[in-house]
């Protein structure tokens, strides 16, 4: 039998192992199955394996040393843990990076050019953001035999919640009553220049870009009451909650249904320009544009006179071209428009979710096992 205070001791125990810090607890996760949580997020966000083993791609040799980029130390344990025997090397900045590069044969957290340039046994580079395009422009990435994987759908349940969050307060009208709040006026005839506010459920969603995003948005759509349809680049499978599912060639018809338009594209040259003048004039005068995509997709002039002459409703963005959006800029002034700085990926989640990926695709190129989020270095996603 226990005395009390042995009792007291156990339990304290046992309070510090609950309580063990994120990157420790993930750290059992990464062991030669991968561990429950772990398994979870990757059936839980759809996360995608490559049909070919990396021990198959040429270049692959059991790395020796690998270059992360970290938010914090307490992160260490983690890729340690995926990579035994291997060197594993933290660094803060790009300019850091430059100096321990030359001799690693993985780099995760960054992509620059100045930085790969210093890697000549570089093969795989892991980047933490969904957006490439940057990356994919670099001379660096496309020499060799280099492999590239990224965050994608990491930051989907945040985005996904970001872009309902705009259309409700577009469809409430809470940007005009903010407004009139910071203006102390008690006003109620607001928003009848066009009818009432908006109730959503029966209303369509046009989701542009059925990925990860696109797919997460979905669902919320859905669970609003709302009809979803949706397009993709190369296929029409979708989950049973999205109606109907069109290629891209298709956007501009599916767009004259839609009450709420959401982009969700990754820029690419298809995507480039594709919200323009044109499109917001097949929208339906009372309906709303959301864009947690790439501001480079939508052409900002076309949509700043689409909103000034009434062609669609308000527009919700998170994105903007430029970016960031200067001091001055006509859009800030513009009408019916809400404004955030490009935070809608960020959640208290997001960054667990993404070392859990880092640590799971390292713990998979260790091995030589197919990888996680393989981005087409070609097609740019």
């Amino acid at each position: 039998m226990l005395n009390r205070s042995a009792m007291k001791s156990r339990l304290a125990l046992l309070g510090c192992l609950l309580c063990l810090s994120p990157a420790l607890a993930g750290a059992e996760s990464v062991g030669g199955d991968v561990g429950s949580t772990t398994r979870a997020m990757i059936e839980e966000l759809g996360l995608r394996e490559s049909a070919t083993p990396v021990r198959e791609l040429p270049g692959w040799q059991r790395p020796r040393k690998v270059v992360a980029r970290v938010d914090s130390p307490e992160r260490l344990p983690l890729l340690q843990a995926a990579a035994p025997g291997v060197e594993i090397v933290l660094v803060g900045s790009a300019e850091e990076a430059v100096g321990a590069v030359s001799d690693a044969q993985v780099l995760m957290g960054l992509c620059q050019e100045e930085v790969v340039a210093q890697g000549p046994e570089l093969h795989w580079i892991q980047v933490y953001s969904a957006g490439v395009e940057d990356c994919v422009a670099s001379l660096g990435i496309r020499q060799g035999h280099k492999l590239l994987t990224n965050g994608q759908r990491i930051g989907s349940p945040a985005l996904a919640e970001h872009a309902i969050a705009l259309m409700m307060a577009l469809v409430r009208g809470l940007d005009v009553y903010h407004a009139n709040q910071l203006k102390g006026s008690w006003r109620r005839d607001v928003g009848m220049e066009r009818g009432e506010f908006m109730e959503l459920e029966g209303r369509t969603m046009l989701v542009v870009g059925l990925g990860g995003i696109g797919t997460q948005t979905a669902k919320r759509g859905h669970g609003l009451g709302m009809r979803v349809i949706a397009t993709r680049s190369s296929r029409r499978e979708g989950p049973d909650y999205v109606e109907y599912v069109g290629l891209a060639d298709e956007t501009m018809e599916l767009a004259r249904q839609a009450d709420v338009v959401i982009n969700t594209t990754p820029l690419t040259d298809e995507t480039r320009g594709m919200f323009n003048a044109a499109f917001f004039k097949a929208m339906k005068p009372s309906a709303y544009f959301v864009s947690v995509g790439r501001g480079g997709s939508t052409v900002t002039d076309d949509l700043i006179a689409a909103l000034n002459n009434g062609d669609i409703a308000g527009a919700g963005l998170d994105v903007t071209d430029p970016e960031p959006l200067p001091d001055g800029h006509p859009l800030w002034a513009t009408p019916r428009v809400l404004i955030s700085p490009h935070t809608a990926g960020r959640s208290d989640k997001g960054r667990e979710r993404l070392f859990l990926l880092v640590a799971e695709n390292l713990r998979r190129y260790v091995a030589g096992e197919p990888m996680l989020s393989v981005v087409d270095i070609e097609r740019g996603y």
